[in-house]
């Protein structure tokens, strides 16, 4: 995978964590669908192709969106308990991915980073650490910290005032669309992360 860098001088770099850094996007889905499963809906129809356009929602506005589609009635906090607790079980099993992990690495020390993810923060801080990158950033953002979740810019503007750069200073890595529309909302360019191959 080769990572598309836009050219300009960049003072601060900001992450998301799954499917970015970290290769955990199987993990998460594998862990959807047995939450899922725990409450009567079929895993199997949480698809591949949902868990991606879901990219970066919060967890419980993912069970209310199953739930208008579907007509069912999930409880969505504890659909996220129940995939927090499942995913937690598991989180070794996560991968890095190299070019992004590669890339944070050589900034370190040199620019301010953070990482900015619509996943609890339990979920970020497991996976950065069964990794070893939680020391490479300056501030994790998470959604119980702002207002609003991707698409939304909060979680980006959070990130940049904490690391006391301007918005348009500041780079993205992304893997989700809605990841995507969350930073050009920000006034911040991206780079966009292409999905892992499966393992």
């Amino acid at each position: 995978m080769k990572l598309d860098i836009p050219a300009g001088d960049f003072d601060a770099y900001i992450f998301d964590c799954d499917g970015t850094l970290v290769d955990s996007m199987p993990l998460h889905l594998d862990a959807w669908r047995a939450a899922l499963e725990m409450h009567g809906f079929p895993g199997s129809d949480f698809t591949e192709e949902m868990h991606h356009r879901y990219a970066g929602m919060p967890g419980p506005a993912i069970a209310r969106v199953l739930n208008a589609d579907y007509g069912t009635s999930l409880p969505p906090d504890q659909v996220e308990a129940d995939k927090l607790v499942w995913y937690l079980e598991n989180h070794r099993r996560v991968l890095p991915i190299e070019p992004v992990v590669d890339f944070a690495k050589a900034q370190f020390g040199v620019k301010p980073l953070a990482v900015a993810s619509g996943s609890d923060r339990r979920v970020v801080l497991a996976a950065l650490d069964a990794l070893d990158l939680t020391r490479l950033f300056q501030t994790i953002i998470t959604p119980a910290e702002v207002k609003a979740g991707k698409p939304a810019p909060d979680m980006f503007l959070l990130a940049a005032e904490r690391m006391g750069v301007r918005p348009e200073k500041c780079l993205v890595f992304e893997d989700g669309l809605l990841g995507i529309e969350a930073a050009k909302a920000a006034g911040m360019q991206w780079v966009f992360v292409p999905t892992a191959p499966a393992h």
